[in-house]
């Protein structure tokens, strides 16, 4: 299945029984948002909330840590998503907010029927999706048990490591101003991990805010890694939307690489870390 499903495509899967679609918009007042309008049937799943555990201190795990598996295992049992579920997320930021997230969790817990709507919201109103308002009213399921998360993850230590082994490449994906270190919105110190390189998650997208063509993404990468995909690592700022180029990855049938879960919140909140800059 392809991680990535069109409004066309969703539209012709919508009297599907398994189907099951999340709303994964994030900000200010985004319940209220969801409660007044979402694709009919959507389900709100919250970043800070389901798909994260945050902690006390983000110098150990960032700001948006993996919530144990048993934990999640609850939300999906309150979300009403069994194993045969055919589950499609979205968000309002071209999948880049949290639903290349949710995506990322629900692969890495083991399900396989798991797709991001391409355009999110804007597409869906645009191109003539149902939408609705209020809760929406569904049974919950049984309790699926996983022992661990299965995709690859990296540790701040497994990170620093295979830089100083030049073993594996570190991909940071977020904005080139932020990676340079010009200025800073949401972290406490601009800059990035020193040998890390900077590929903007944004240049998975058209002009449109859609996915590249996943013939064209393969091409993109495999030139800018030099025909080496694998050994990869791929961070932001706290481990949401590098899931966005994760996914990009998967589209275009490339292996499949480590998340560093901590990025830059965890990074550049460490005492000791080095901290490089392009100005």
């Amino acid at each position: 299945m392809s991680p990535i499903i069109s409004t066309s495509e969703l539209k012709e899967n919508f009297q599907n029984k398994n189907l099951i679609i999340l709303d994964a918009r994030v900000g200010k007042d985004v319940y209220q948002n969801y409660l007044e309008k979402h694709i009919k049937g959507a389900r709100f799943i919250n970043l800070d909330k389901d798909l994260a555990e945050i902690g006390d201190d983000a110098a150990f795990g960032g700001r948006h840590p993996l919530p144990g598996v048993e934990k999640f295992s609850q939300t999906l049992s309150d979300l009403g998503i069994s194993e045969n579920a055919h589950i499609v997320v979205y968000d309002d930021k071209n999948g880049s907010n949290a639903a290349a997230r949710a995506w990322w969790m629900l692969r890495s817990f083991g399900l396989d029927h798991v797709q991001v709507l391409d355009g999110g919201f804007q597409a869906a109103e645009k191109e003539g999706l149902e939408f609705t308002s209020g809760e929406e009213v569904f049974e919950k399921a049984s309790i699926i048990k996983r022992e661990r998360w299965l995709l690859p993850t990296s540790s701040l230590e497994n990170v620093e490591n295979e830089l100083v082994n030049n073993s594996s490449t570190v991909i940071d994906v977020r904005d080139a101003y932020r990676y340079k270190g010009e200025s800073e919105p949401i972290d406490l110190v601009a800059g990035h991990i020193p040998g890390a390189i900077n590929i903007p998650f944004s240049e998975n997208l058209d002009e449109n805010g859609k996915f590249l063509n996943p013939e064209i993404l393969k091409e993109k990468y495999l030139k800018l890694l030099k025909d080496k995909p694998e050994n990869l690592i791929i961070h932001c700022g706290s481990g949401v939307t590098a899931c966005h180029t994760i996914l990009a990855l998967e589209y275009a049938g490339l292996q499949i690489p480590n998340l560093y879960v901590g990025s830059w919140s965890e990074w550049s909140r460490r005492e000791g870390k080095e901290i490089a800059k392009d100005i």
